[in-house]
């Protein structure tokens, strides 16, 4: 299939667009590169534009029959959000809808789109499945949610079907090294841990050590980001084989803590790393985590890289090459 990769510089999409080449399918990637970066693109057509660019996206469109479009060009800092509301809803719900237009425009049918666990809010209970109530507490949960929300109307007056797919923590990198996670700044814990164990910064905070869990720190679900790129790769196929809209959580369906994957850091590394303990932030839930029962009933996944100390181990990889080639970074 020919699919249009939005935000395919960033972290999860260039991911995406190599599991995408690896699988046969031709691949063009749209991506502003506000967060992304040109390098991390490792093939297939590349187009710099907007989603806010109306008349470049109608254009990419016309040169192109695509057979499905996979959406990864959201802003992702839920303290930004709520510090700067409207980028959030601008770029994240509002320039959504551009694609979408583009889309019912030129005649595309099929749509994957990456949401979050955050427009559940604070969980009600745990693990986390699609029935739990959505009730998102930040313009970036809220962001989302409007976007999920715009999909099924899509789906009803156009017959644009689309799977939403709800990360819960994506971490790691790709397995061959060749990428990785790249944010700035970052806010992600195992890339934060692992830039203390190499001295690129030079400790890691724990807000929080009296959480109700087993040694009182906060427990969340880490999936591995090929793991995530699988299971998009997945949704399209359902989606090409007549398979109707519908939403999955994707975790790895089971929790770890801050202070396990501190200690996890430290074998896989065989570093010391400096921890600092600082008071609870607030809005942080003790457990987040997936029941992802569903995307493996109905999609077929399963996670390949559920370990932690495998995730850790990639994304160590990444941040040793982040380290010796300190231009990498853009």
């Amino acid at each position: 299939m020919k699919v249009l990769v939005v935000g395919g510089a960033g972290y999860i999409g260039s991911h995406m667009v190599k599991l995408l080449l690896r699988a046969g399918h031709v691949v063009v990637t749209l991506d502003s590169l506000v967060t992304g970066y040109r390098d991390a693109v490792v093939g297939g057509e590349f187009v710099q534009c907007d989603l806010a660019d109306r008349a470049g996206l109608d254009e990419v469109f016309k040169q192109h029959a695509f057979d499905g479009v996979m959406h990864f060009a959201s802003f992702i800092q839920v303290g930004e959000s709520v510090l700067k509301p409207d980028l959030y809803y601008r770029n994240n719900f509002c320039n959504t809808l551009n694609l979408l237009d583009a889309m019912v425009a030129h005649g595309v049918k099929r749509f994957i789109f990456s949401s979050t666990a955050a427009v559940f809010g604070e969980p009600d209970y745990v693990p986390i499945d699609e029935a739990h109530p959505a009730h998102p507490i930040n313009p970036y949960g809220i962001s989302k949610w409007m976007v999920e929300q715009a999909l099924a109307d899509y789906d009803k007056a156009y017959g644009l079907k689309a799977i939403c797919l709800r990360y819960f923590n994506a971490a790691g990198a790709d397995p061959e090294g060749e990428l990785g996670e790249r944010h700035d700044p970052e806010t992600h814990l195992i890339p934060l841990v692992l830039q203390a164990a190499s001295g690129r910064r030079p400790e890691i905070a724990v807000f929080g050590r009296d959480y109700d869990t087993p040694d009182g720190t906060c427990i969340r679900d880490y999936v591995h980001v090929m793991d995530l790129c699988q299971a998009h790769l997945q949704a399209l196929a359902a989606l090409a084989a007549g398979g109707k809209s519908d939403a999955f959580n994707l975790g790895n369906g089971n929790g770890f803590s801050v202070q396990e994957v501190i200690d996890a850091a430290r074998r896989v590394s065989g570093r010391n790393i400096s921890v600092k303990d600082a008071t609870r932030r607030s809005g942080d839930p003790a457990r987040l985590v997936a029941n992802s029962e569903r995307a493996k009933s109905v999609l077929g996944w399963k996670p390949e890289f559920a370990d932690l100390d495998v995730i850790v181990e990639h994304a160590w990889n990444w941040e040793i090459k982040m380290n010796a080639n300190p231009q990498v970074e853009g």
